[in-house]
């Protein structure tokens, strides 16, 4: 086989642009499979066919020049992203009970009241009572600011919940979650292809703590923020305002770009101003360590230290139904 000058820069170009399409495709199959109306065995057909589709017209691009392989493959994903553009958010679906109702919340003066407060018992994961409240909250008494990371697969995943607690000791813990259909379970792949839409919970915390130390069996940790009262109220506030937007207008979860810690980030730097990007920003279980070098945690105490008396997983396993839950949890919390 002889090589020509000409034949290597075509050669190199031909595989960047194979590997290009390539990832390309496989976007789009796991599009379909996240995506595509219809039953398992239909969505594995669509599946099907797409790859069938993408293997010819990298097969012709080697084959022939550029532009059969190429212009063919951009035309079908052309097609497809006419599909994915018209894709739209819902609430208009059989959800699963805990996220069935959506949390909106009415301010007047500094009295807020909160519809679709979610409190169920938990006895198992299947098995429970459903409760939701409307509660009403006076920001002229919110004292304090908790950020709560729950962790159940490794460091580097966790889910974070924002609690805020009032002079008279009662709190309201918000969590930024998936609204799954009752169908559905969790995938964070999924997550990146509009499989979820996005819903933002209220809840008390004997609901939303325990269900994951008591129920699921998850390791949490309360850490306790840094927030002027300002902050404070503007954080809540800002909770409200996503919530009620959720409610008007529904959007899609993102694993990466909409999830339980970049909505917080988003609200935060529009409160405090400048917010450093970092990687944990999106591997969320680092997101105590992110806090804490920004100043927004206890100062005075290594992170190591506030982790190890933050770590609430066995006093809410000890609490467990108790009315005096939430100070259980913080007791020796610095």
């Amino acid at each position: 086989m002889i090589v020509t000058t000409t034949s290597v820069p075509r050669f190199a170009g031909t595989l960047l642009l194979t590997l290009i399409l390539a990832l390309t495709a496989t976007w789009g199959g796991l599009a379909l499979w996240y995506r595509a109306a219809g039953s398992t065995a239909g969505r594995g057909a669509w599946v099907v066919l797409w790859s069938l589709f993408s293997v010819s017209m990298l097969t012709l691009l080697w084959r022939e020049p550029f532009a059969p392989g190429t212009l063919g493959f951009l035309a079908g994903f052309a097609v497809m992203m006419v599909w994915w553009t018209r894709l739209r958010p819902t609430h208009d679906s059989v959800w699963s009970d805990d996220v069935a109702r959506m949390t909106r919340g009415t301010i007047a003066g500094d009295h807020v009241t909160l519809e679709n407060v979610r409190n169920f018992d938990w006895r198992t994961q299947s098995d429970y009572t459903p409760r939701w409240e409307t509660r009403g909250y006076d920001l002229g008494a919110l004292t304090s600011v908790d950020m709560i990371m729950s962790y159940w697969r490794g460091p580097a995943i966790a889910h974070m919940l924002i609690s805020f607690g009032f002079t008279d000791g009662s709190h309201v813990a918000f969590s930024v979650e998936i609204r799954r259909r009752k169908t559905q379970t969790f995938s964070e792949i999924g997550g990146f292809f509009k499989e979820f839409e996005l819903s933002i919970i209220a809840a008390d915390e004997r609901d939303v703590i325990r269900l994951r130390t008591n129920v699921r069996g998850e390791d949490v940790y309360l850490y306790r923020m840094r927030l002027p009262p300002s902050a404070m109220r503007l954080l809540f506030l800002g909770y409200v305002g996503e919530a009620n937007r959720l409610v008007n207008s529904p959007r899609f979860y993102n694993t990466i770009t909409v999830n339980c810690t970049t909505l917080v980030y988003q609200m935060m730097r529009r409160i405090v101003g400048h917010l450093p990007l970092d990687y944990r920003l999106l591997f969320s279980g680092y997101m105590p360590e992110y806090v804490y070098d920004v100043g927004g945690l206890t100062q005075g105490l290594p992170l190591e230290e506030l982790r190890t008396l933050g770590r609430i997983t066995e006093r809410a396993r000890e609490s467990d139904r108790s009315p005096s839950f939430s100070a259980d949890v913080r007791r020796g919390v610095p």
